[in-house]
């Protein structure tokens, strides 16, 4: 039997996991059924809750615990409480950079009501931390930053062990005092940044996870899991080596038959190529990872012009659906092409510990 590194274990034996491995939450991308799924293999499952209404968490908890066999329920959500609303002359600005692909697709743009919409993206913030008082998770993650003394202190009432994302060293020794555990992203990962300090907007700081995850294990005493291009049994076993206690893979779980993305993002996926993805703020107004599209390609990647986050996200929505070409997200980090098997989320995960075990037993 395979026997992982010691900070591994003891990551295993914190969370009552039988392998070192997270399941990334990807909002909208996968739900409470990959996370059971997950958990079923040995891995943590985890539940995306940044575009869930507050109503909506308990009863996807209650989903999994009634079908994870007893694994820890793990909720993620954004904190996005320093974000101020755009200015109406900032969203005209936008529009115009927009309006030659609305008159070219015969698309009829936002209404001045609905450009100020935060397309279901919600921070963590009174409601959210009712519904985790209710629920009682075992672990609540946080992306973009920790939400208010107050709100984080409830949390902490619970018993949730709790769980934040760095980019940078500097991040994670904001975080190092405040959390039980830090997820250390690095610049391969797909979907959003989760970086909060200084001009992270149009500024993000991109640190590879090869670099990142050692210089943050160096500077912090708490658990580090890394994330970020770690997509098979290789990409785990080399981060464990980089002393990281665990190992967050979101994009191979997005193949997965009971992930939520559509056709279209599939398919980008079996055609994925190492340099398919690029970090772009355009979708969203908060830089992230995802297929490159001719959007972005004209527009950005990284565009001053575009509305904070969340209010960029239904900006551009309409382009998606009225057009032949297609202009919304499709998040997936930079090893989106290398292979996995085909399966539900809990065929996916087992796959995942079977390779990282083949991998580690070929190193001992």
């Amino acid at each position: 039997m395979v026997v992982w590194p010691a900070l591994a274990r003891a990551m295993c034996a914190r969370y009552g996991v039988r392998a070192p491995i997270v399941q990334a939450p990807m909002a909208d991308a996968v739900d409470w059924r990959v996370a059971a799924g997950a958990a079923r293999a040995g891995v943590l499952g985890s539940i995306p809750c940044a575009t869930l209404a507050p109503d909506a968490i308990a009863p996807a908890a209650q989903n999994f615990r009634e079908t994870a066999l007893g694994a820890p329920l793990h909720l993620n959500f954004f904190t996005t409480h320093d974000a101020a609303a755009p200015t109406e002359a900032r969203q005209a600005r936008w529009m115009e950079e927009l309006a030659p692909y609305y008159k070219e697709a015969g698309a009829t743009p936002p209404s001045s009501a609905e450009l100020v919409a935060t397309n279901g993206r919600a921070s963590f913030d009174e409601a959210a931390c009712a519904a985790v008082e209710a629920v009682r998770p075992d672990i609540v993650s946080f992306h973009f930053g920790l939400p208010e003394d107050a709100l984080l202190d409830r949390v902490r009432a619970t018993g949730a062990s709790v769980w934040c994302t760095a980019t940078t060293v500097a991040e994670a020794h904001a975080l190092a005092r405040r959390v039980d555990v830090i997820i250390a992203q690095g610049a391969e990962a797909g979907g959003h940044r989760g970086s909060f300090l200084g001009n992270c907007y149009v500024k993000p700081p991109l640190v590879g996870t090869m670099a990142l995850v050692p210089q943050i294990v160096d500077a912090v005493s708490v658990p580090v899991i890394a994330a970020g291009g770690l997509a098979d049994g290789r990409g785990v076993v080399a981060a464990l080596a980089l002393g990281a206690s665990g190992v967050s893979v979101g994009t191979t779980f997005l193949r997965a038959n009971d992930a939520l993305i559509n056709d279209g993002h599939r398919a980008a996926l079996e055609s994925s190529r190492d340099d398919a993805t690029v970090v772009t703020n355009v979708y969203s107004g908060r830089p992230a990872r995802g297929f490159a599209n001719r959007l972005v390609r004209e527009l950005g990647p990284i565009s001053p012009a575009v509305p904070e986050f969340p209010w960029a996200s239904t900006a551009a929505k309409p382009l998606s659906t009225a057009s032949g070409e297609f202009h919304g997200s499709r998040w997936a980090g930079q090893a989106a092409a290398i292979a996995s098997p085909r399966g539900d989320g809990e065929a996916v995960a087992a796959w995942l510990v079977a390779d990282a075990e083949r991998v580690l037993g070929g190193l001992l």
